[in-house]
């Protein structure tokens, strides 16, 4: 019996996300890195080592090492390197094929002097988010991160990564398909580039809205999009996937009810929700309400119900005089996530539903 703010999961349509992304990567012969800071769990990690997939990715040193724990043998650690967990990389090192990420300079200039364990390198590319990583035209800076890295027999560079993050932002899938389009290219022109002294470069490419809407990933040697298997409000806000293909909501109780306002208020805040918001009819919103069943399956209302605002612990839904009347306090409802990534790392308790 649940009594708090728990995720709950879909395994029939997580496992339909994997299989159809899986998929479409084979179909590009390309290699698929699923992320797996989106669930961070061990059991959806075996549902993705049961279609084939040997090569994650994942966004931290701890997350690397809970996962190499559990025998995953080929890691990216898609964040930039932290030299500060220089110990901890060596020892992951000794037992798995580990990837570090560089994104400017100086963190390339560091990673040539401390790293004594075998690891591949990547550079990471900012094809348009403007967050981090060598912009495409910076050849000069580009060339000298591969000489730092060159000079280091302990670094092999292993190609180019870029995360198109601004995808998110994107109001149509013409204009993620045009992100993509240009992202790509820039990072085949570097590869073209280069490939005369490194022979075997590969192209690392990561982001759900581009991964889930592309069909034809050719010239792409791998994809890492994570989202995917849940996918959230904001990737269905964007048209990227279909409400049936939501995999994970988070269930609520309800602890007031103030029909004068028709507001009820469920333990559900910034703390499980996170404050990710996205805007709808020109107001943000952070989180879609549902119907839970008793066996914990979900259904949409025929008009959306939004979470109007949160506080940390405080989530407040303006409802219907319909919906107010069928709750009572204690009752639980369910809420889309505005963003399931954050908020899967935020609850972490998992249930699992059919």
């Amino acid at each position: 019996m649940i009594k708090k703010p728990t995720l709950i999961v879909s395994e029939s349509i997580c496992r339909k996300n994997i299989a159809k992304m899986y998929s479409k990567a084979i179909a590009s012969n390309t290699v698929l890195r699923p992320h797996f800071k989106t669930h961070q769990n061990i059991t959806i990690g075996e549902w993705y080592r049961e279609v084939g997939i040997s090569k994650i990715a994942v966004s931290s040193v701890s997350m690397a090492k809970m996962f190499a724990d559990q025998g995953w043998t080929d890691i990216l650690i898609a964040f930039p390197f932290n030299p500060n967990e220089i110990e901890e990389i060596h020892n992951l090192a000794n037992h798995t094929n580990l990837g570090l990420l560089v994104s400017c300079i100086d963190s390339a200039e560091l990673a040539s002097t401390i790293v004594k364990s075998s690891l591949d390198i990547y550079i990471k590319i900012d094809v348009g988010t403007h967050r981090t990583g060598f912009l495409p035209d910076n050849i000069g800076e580009i060339s000298k991160a591969l000489e730092y890295i060159s000079s280091n027999k302990c670094l092999k560079f292993r190609g180019f990564v870029a995360h198109a993050g601004h995808t998110y932002g994107s109001s149509n899938h013409d204009e993620i398909r045009s992100i993509y389009r240009i992202g790509v290219g820039a990072l085949l022109k570097l590869k073209k580039q280069f490939s005369v002294e490194f022979s075997d470069i590969i192209i690392s490419w990561g982001d759900t809205p581009s991964c889930s809407i592309i069909n034809d990933f050719e010239g792409v040697d791998e994809i890492r999009p994570g989202n995917f298997v849940f996918y959230d409000l904001m990737q269905h806000n964007i048209n990227v996937c279909k409400p049936n293909e939501i995999a994970l909501i988070v269930a609520c109780p309800v602890v007031a009810k103030h029909t004068d306002r028709n507001e009820i208020v469920i333990y559900g805040g910034a703390v499980h929700l996170s404050k990710d918001s996205i805007l709808v009819d020109g107001k943000n919103v952070f989180g879609l309400m549902v119907r839970l069943s008793n066996d914990l399956s979900w259904s949409f209302f025929e008009d959306n119900v939004y979470v109007d605002r949160i506080s940390q612990e405080h989530g407040v839904i303006k409802v219907s005089n319909e919906i107010i009347n069928e709750l009572a306090i204690g009752d639980f409802i369910g809420i889309v996530p505005v963003h399931s990534c954050l908020t899967a790392d935020l609850v972490k308790d998992f249930i699992f539903i059919a």
